[in-house]
């Protein structure tokens, strides 16, 4: 994998920005709980929210490795910055690939530059995984005129700084199969959109996860995906593969932040008269860090890579999104034994890592949906493709 000159340099600026500007403030960020406003307008001003955006929409389109890459760096500085930008590239991707014209002009020029943020709506309180038992459903008006919205989605995020939601609901509400009375809307901050609660969380913090209330929400009919109904379940199918290459770019980035740290401090802690990685059990454990990090970089970067092929990539999004995740819990792990006591303490960010790494496992479609996606593709394509 070779990044052209350009991506390089934005990679590399954007692993100075972590290193200059995210680091050094990320722990007191992070057990604040705050919003950080400061380094999302500098992420504004870099194109990071852009980056899936071509001309002449925007101008700093990049391939999926240099995404992923870029929001590797993110995650190493501080996962929640790289998860203030996942969504908005789907919608993004969404748009730019089923979009009408008109709804390509409405909304990615604002979106390339960060002035309009955008995420995604899916899951709901009592349905999990199971998008197609959605209860969220749009209604026409009498009239024709638009739909009425009702319905509740939950653990959404960036839901209060966002203004466009790509919602995932079902307009035809009898259609057999189900999923063919699933439409995508693009829904703006209109009257009877209430964001109610943000939920508590154990990591990922600075950046809101909340619950949506839709009541009686009034959308244009020309607010649907692509203009067409009953496309929105493949649509959005498409999108999560992205999105998944963007958790499995998270998941590296806290792993690899996790690896440094530990790697850093059993060269400099000395035990029994020698550095601490001098100990097999110590060097074991670094040894295997080391080699799974290895791996889930390069599964991230194969799947990457066949997204942009635009051959269908949901087998090797879900290899990445699972393998990368796992293995990011794993590491996270073992960099607190590498600390020994002081891992546990909230003066090391390597406690913040253990926080932040399940959410990429039960993420963007549980792991344990993920290992259903890969077999059943294993079975339909006959294999691996070596």
């Amino acid at each position: 994998m070779t990044l052209n000159p350009e991506e390089t340099a934005m990679v590399e600026a954007v692993r100075d920005f972590v290193d200059r500007e995210v680091r050094p403030v990320a722990r007191d960020l992070e057990h604040a709980n705050t919003y950080p406003a400061d380094l999302i307008d500098q992420m504004k001003r870099m194109g990071v929210y852009g980056l899936a955006i071509p001309e002449p929409y925007g101008d700093v389109r990049v391939s999926t490795p240099c995404y992923a890459l870029i929001t590797e760096e993110l995650a190493r500085g501080w996962m929640s910055l790289a998860g203030a930008m996942g969504g908005h590239t789907v919608v993004a991707k969404l748009i730019l690939t089923y979009g009408t014209p008109e709804q390509k002009e409405r909304y990615l020029p604002r979106m390339a530059t960060g002035e309009l943020r955008a995420t995604m709506a899916l899951t709901e309180p009592g349905g999990g995984s199971d998008l197609q038992g959605m209860r969220t459903v749009a209604r026409r008006e009498a009239d024709g005129g638009g739909y009425v919205v009702d319905g509740t989605k939950t653990w959404i995020s960036n839901a209060r700084t966002s203004g466009l939601i790509a919602l995932l609901c079902k307009t035809d509400p009898e259609a057999v199969p189900r999923h063919r009375g699933i439409s995508v809307l693009l829904v703006e901050k209109v009257p009877g959109v209430t964001v109610t609660t943000d939920l508590p969380k154990l990591g990922y913090k600075g950046v809101e996860s909340c619950e949506v209330v839709f009541e009686g929400a009034r959308v244009p009919a020309d607010a649907v995906l692509g203009g067409r109904e009953g496309a929105g379940f493949a649509q959005m199918m498409r999108g999560l593969e992205i999105g998944r290459i963007q958790v499995a770019a998270r998941a590296t980035g806290v792993a690899r932040a996790a690896f440094d740290d530990a790697l850093g401090y059993a060269r400099q802690r000395e035990t029994f008269g020698r550095p601490i990685w001098q100990h097999q059990s110590v060097g074991n454990h670094l040894a295997d860090m080391a080699a799974k990090l290895t791996a889930a970089r390069q599964l991230l970067l194969h799947a990457a890579e066949r997204y942009d092929s635009g051959a269908r990539s949901d087998l090797e999004a879900g290899m990445a999104k699972l393998f990368c995740s796992e293995a990011a819990m794993e590491i996270a792990l073992n960099a607190i034994r590498v600390h020994g006591g002081y891992g546990y303490s909230t003066e090391f960010d390597v406690e913040r890592y253990f926080r932040d790494a399940p959410l990429m496992i039960v993420g963007e479609g549980t792991n344990e949906i993920q290992r259903n996606v890969i077999a059943r593709q294993l079975v339909e394509r006959g294999g691996l493709a070596y």
